[in-house]
């Protein structure tokens, strides 16, 4: 289990304290509100664990400086800012640590200030850049994994989400990487009675919840024959075009809050049809809401489910991983999720900081090297996420 990947012990964390100066960490990254999505998410309840262990946290994002929508997918916004303004708001919160969450234009000029300054960073692999540059535009992928090796080498430290991630990413040359696994709110997200045709629809209903867009390979679950019905909840740059070529699944839109956590609970199945997501919030809140999961095996949905067949299904015919999910059990998927939590996962982020600063002595290593001591037969099938793209 990710959650038992622990950094440091609590001996170390207390040193780094010790001092009594107070920690001012400045986290940059072009993923921000109005964004819905998992970086956004990730840091919001990663701050507010921060705040109760008395890190003062300053950000910089895209909503401090003049911005334009990303080609092809205007909910993401484009900083345009000079060095010197991204320079001073960085300079201006006196940043005792540095962490740089997206490798975006706000990433890139926060690099630059932090190796010009001799300031030690961290960064965190969120997204699989290369992949999702490479669906839209005509560049090698081999030339965005070069971009991405040289941006996170150059920090002290750089955050993945799971041990297969890692492997992966260390076989591309990427170095220093360090474990920072997610949380639920299983306060907010929990069981509810099963109505009997949730949305006027038949059961089972098959779900899936996140961005509808391109990279979350939507298409491989609506084209399923399946029993019941399907439902979409989100919203996206591809929403209008599915919602036209695929007229009998219910799009619901965006939804937030106690609403969707009481949509969540309503599925008998979450689908999570993406092969190039780095972990999967959403497989956490299903599971939270006592709703097994089917996916593919690929990193994300094979480190939080594994083989365990009890809180879902993964399969390389996505369908059949589908089926088998409606047999698997909702109170196991539930204690799985509650297993996971963001005070820990906060621990393992503020831990990764200070031993990228050289705050302290890092134990998260000897941890690590099992993803890459795995047997193959364990690890993702080499190659076969990228061939099913």
């Amino acid at each position: 289990m990710l959650q038992r990947l622990t950094n440091a012990t609590d001996g170390d964390n207390a040193a780094a304290l010790s001092t009594g100066k107070p920690e001012r960490l400045v986290i940059v990254t072009d993923a921000w509100h109005p964004q819905v999505n998992g970086v956004v998410r990730s840091i919001e309840n990663t701050n507010r664990e921060l705040a109760k262990i008395g890190v003062e946290v300053a950000m910089v994002t895209p909503q401090g400086f003049r911005n334009i929508p990303c080609p092809t997918y205007p909910e993401i916004r484009l900083s345009i800012a000079s060095y010197r303004g991204v320079a001073r708001e960085i300079a201006r919160h006196k940043p005792s640590y540095v962490h740089i969450a997206t490798e975006g234009p706000l990433g890139l000029t926060a690099r630059r200030w932090c190796l010009k300054n001799r300031m030690p960073f961290s960064t965190s692999y969120h997204t699989r850049f290369p992949e999702y540059v490479a669906a839209r535009l005509p560049i090698p992928k081999s030339w965005l994994y070069a971009f991405v090796k040289w941006f996170h080498n150059s920090g002290a430290g750089c955050m993945v989400a799971t041990p297969s991630l890692a492997r992966e990413l260390s076989e591309k040359g990427i170095r220093n990487l360090m474990p920072w696994t997610r949380g639920i709110d299983a306060n907010q997200f929990h069981p509810a009675a099963l109505e009997d045709k949730p949305f006027g629809l038949a059961r089972p209903i098959f779900m899936t919840v996140g961005r509808v867009a391109l990279e979350k390979n939507l298409p491989a679950f609506l084209d399923l024959d399946l029993p019941g019905s399907k439902v979409v909840v989100g919203d996206g740059p591809a929403r209008a075009e599915l919602e036209k070529r695929y007229p009998d699944v219910h799009f619901t839109g965006l939804k937030v809050g106690p609403e969707l956590a009481a949509i969540y609970a309503q599925a008998d199945v979450f689908v999570f049809p993406s092969l190039t997501d780095t972990f999967g919030n959403t497989i956490l809140e299903a599971l939270a809401s006592g709703v097994p999961v089917a996916a593919y095996p690929v990193t994300g949905p094979f480190d939080i489910i594994g083989d365990d067949s009890e809180v879902g299904a993964l399969d390389y015919n996505l369908g059949i991983a589908c089926l088998s999910a409606l047999s698997a059990s909702r109170e196991k998927a539930r204690e799985l999720a509650v297993q996971y939590s963001w005070e820990a996962a906060t621990l393992q982020f503020i831990t990764n900081i200070r031993a990228a600063n050289g705050v302290i002595t890092p134990k998260w290593k000897k941890a690590w090297q099992y993803a890459k001591s795995l047997p193959r037969n364990k690890r993702l099938g080499d190659g076969d996420a990228a061939t099913m793209v």
